[in-house]
């Protein structure tokens, strides 16, 4: 644009006056490109070439001036006016109006002795486009150039102002009045049509597109295809796309957005590789979808996509590939990702800086997480919560409490935030007084909250506190609950109470593949195998929920439990063939584990040894389990040999090595074991028990006197013994 304009200059000296449209095409550039520098100085040559008072140069040169706020220039071109000029003033309304100075723009527009459409339209507009729809329409009824513009005008400000039924009605008065819509008018009627929800309404207006031959103009088309989606009539909305002659940006995004709102993302996919130009919108769906489903890799991959392609990320886009990359716990690019967002200063935004924060905190970079929170200017819920989960996840839990007590306002997620971290630490006593707390506060327990609650209950095994958590999901309606029905069952299975886990199954309207997992599994580790077997073929007969691996973990634990090996093996051997599901070691171990009680030691012994990954130290624990059992020493004997060398990497095998040695009365071996366990700084954690009286669990370690009333329950123990002595005496 610079070099055209010298090239100009300086062959047209002498015929500036000639040139009057060449000029107006210039100060058009100039003034759309924002080069106010070369346009000022364009204007001096027009100065002195004497043909910068000619009308159309004059008024160019005021839009150029107006459109970058030159407040000095804008005065000395106003002078340059003889009396009142139309155009001039219709440029100060919609300068002023662009300006946000609406009362500036209102007082040009009533002072003005003359005023034409362009002056009516452009008040009317700039007041809708700023929110003013009372202001807007008094004007409009008094305006007596109602022209197709002017309605279209109105139309389409109610519309982007929430008014879509007003809209319609102006529509329809339109229409009465004899003025015939335009594609602009109907785009706006149709966008009316769904923010209403209206089928049959939007049906004829269709009517009307087909009759007048709007139907295949690219904005009408966008629009009748945004109208059926919001109906959720998808069929009809690829139909109208499928037909279009030509097609934008804006109707492949439209599309694939639809794709991604139906969860085909292989499908949105293959209409973003087929889409012929892209914008910001339809990358950033992509990178998001992406990132919703799991599958952060590819999500990170777009985003380096498409800034290499020189699109410039939104701030939905940021959040979505920091998000991904919170998930893959990719610190090193984030910090590239949190650069990007520094350079442009988003960093402060608080839906960034909460993304920012989750990332940080993910990737154990918690300080750096606190500095991204800290940068936050306003913060809302979301960002405290993020900061609160990322303390507690990462055990440190009195940081979290701490800023939990200073979050403005708490929701729900802020208490779960501190639930869930305590949870993860197998803090269970916190547990239980932060969900009490919550309580007290008046704060409704979500479905989450109990879930985490009666995970605590179960891992404790603590029943009453359980029937306790229980009756208060009834209270709250979450009964019919498929994610609290299946932490209750979890949570009566792990506490030994089988027939409520039952109870809860079977009256559960809906289940899926966890809930059948756990009843699976609550009955094999209760003793009820063959009982646990039933169920799992029930669902094999009955479902069509693809089944996991943990699903089979339990049918596996169950075979190994009530000694139906070959059951089991088929199966394990069933995995990839019939389940499409790749083995993992923990069902190789239980396999092993399977073989070893039935007394099939040496297949077992050849199956870990043909193990496509390496055993876990459990599998040759299960092996020397079944070789005691059996009393095959020779190859317990190899099986303990092959124990203490995985001891080096794993620490747990002297541990197991010297209960095995213990059992067998091999003390001079279990000191040895001991010895190392010491010199490699290892500790034996004591045997613990515990019983909940009260609600209170009170935990017993072997050979422990720290419990407050020690005395008293060896006291106690001591009677019971020699109780137990009395009774073998008197037997004989």
């Amino acid at each position: 644009m610079r070099s055209i304009t010298r090239s100009f200059l300086s062959n047209s000296k002498e015929n500036l006056k000639d040139n009057v449209h060449k000029i107006v095409s210039i100060l058009n550039d100039l003034t759309e490109q924002r080069l106010i520098v070369q346009g000022t100085i364009f204007h001096g040559h027009l100065i002195k070439g004497g043909i910068s008072y000619q009308k159309h140069i004059a008024v160019k040169l005021l839009i150029m001036y107006l459109k970058s706020r030159k407040t000095n220039e804008i005065n000395q071109m106003l002078k340059e006016f003889d009396g009142f000029n139309l155009v001039v003033h219709n440029c100060l309304i919609t300068a002023n109006l662009e300006w946000g100075k609406l009362d500036e723009a209102r007082r040009v527009f009533d002072e003005m002795p003359e005023r034409n459409e362009v002056s009516w339209t452009a008040i009317v507009s700039g007041l809708l486009r700023y929110g003013k729809v009372g202001d807007a329409i008094a004007y409009f009824e008094r305006n007596p150039f109602r022209s197709l513009f002017s309605w279209t005008a109105v139309i389409s400000g109610l519309v982007q102002n929430g008014l879509s039924f007003k809209a319609m009605k102006v529509f329809l008065e339109m229409l009465q009045h004899g003025v015939m819509p335009n594609a602009v008018t109907y785009t706006s009627v149709i966008r009316a049509c769904g923010e209403l929800g209206d089928f049959n309404l939007g049906m004829c207006v269709l009517g009307l597109i087909v009759k007048v031959g709007f139907e295949r103009n690219l904005s009408v088309s966008n629009s009748l295809i945004t109208f059926n989606l919001r109906l959720n009539d998808t069929v009809s909305a690829r139909t109208i796309f499928d037909r279009m002659q030509s097609k934008d940006v804006v109707s492949w995004t439209a599309i694939l957005d639809m794709y991604v709102q139906m969860g085909e993302l292989a499908e949105a996919r293959r209409v973003f590789d087929e889409m012929p130009e892209r914008n910001e919108i339809s990358w950033s769906t992509m990178i998001s979808r992406y990132s919703q489903s799991g599958d952060a890799e590819e999500a990170v991959n777009l985003f380096i996509r498409m800034v290499q392609q020189g699109f410039k990320p939104n701030k939905s886009c940021f959040a979505s590939v920091v998000s991904a990359l919170a998930s893959l716990e990719a610190s090193v690019m984030g910090r590239i990702v949190h650069g990007h967002i520094l350079k442009i200063g988003m960093e402060r935004d608080a839906f960034i800086g909460s993304s920012l924060v989750d990332m940080y905190c993910k990737c154990r970079s918690i300080k750096e997480g606190r500095v991204a929170f800290d940068s936050i200017l306003e913060k809302n819920v979301v960002c405290w919560n993020s900061m609160v989960s990322g303390y507690s996840l990462n055990n440190q839990h009195e940081e979290a409490k701490e800023l939990f007590g200073m979050i403005p306002q708490k929701d729900n997620i802020s208490w779960n935030s501190l639930i869930t971290g305590y949870l993860e630490y197998e803090k269970f006593d916190e547990v239980f007084e932060v969900f009490d707390d919550m309580l007290l506060s008046g704060e409704q327990p979500s479905k989450s909250t109990f879930s985490s609650v009666l995970c605590a209950c179960a891992s404790l095994a603590s029943l009453q506190r359980g029937k306790n958590s229980h009756g208060k999901a009834i209270k709250l309606g979450f009964h019919d609950d498929i994610f609290v029905d299946t932490a209750l069952l979890d949570m009566y299975a792990k506490s030994g109470d089988v027939e409520s886990a039952k109870k809860i199954f079977q009256r559960m309207p809906k289940r899926n593949e966890i809930s059948w997992t756990a009843i699976i599994q609550g009955l094999a580790e209760n003793g009820f195998a063959e009982e646990a077997l039933a169920v799992f073929d029930e669902f094999e007969r009955t479902m069509s929920i693809a089944r996991n691996e943990l699903l089979i973990l339990a049918v596996l634990f169950a075979c190994s439990h009530c000694g139906l090996v070959d059951k089991g093996l088929h199966y394990f051997n069933s995995m990839e063939k019939v389940y499409n599901i790749q083995p993992n070691d923990r069902h190789y171990t239980c396999v092993v584990d399977m073989l070893s009680r039935s007394g099939r030691l040496s297949e077992a012994e050849k199956f870990i040894s043909d193990m496509p990954c390496e055993p876990e130290i459990q599998a040759w624990a299960a092996l020397l389990s079944g070789c005691k059992t059996y009393r095959n020493e020779r190859m317990a004997e190899r099986v303990a040999e092959k124990i203490s060398e995985l001891a080096e990497k794993h620490p747990e095998g002297y541990l197991l090595l010297s209960n095995v040695y213990a059992s067998a009365g091999r003390w001079l071996d279990v000191l040895h074991m001991r010895k190392q366990m010491n010199e490699k700084g290892l500790k034996k954690s004591g045997g613990c028990s515990w019983i909940e009286v009260r609600n209170q669990p009170h935990f017993f370690y072997s050979q422990d006197g720290s419990h407050n009333e020690f005395m008293e329950i060896y006291g106690v123990l001591e009677l019971v013994r020699s109780e137990m002595l009395l009774t073998q005496i008197a037997m004989f």
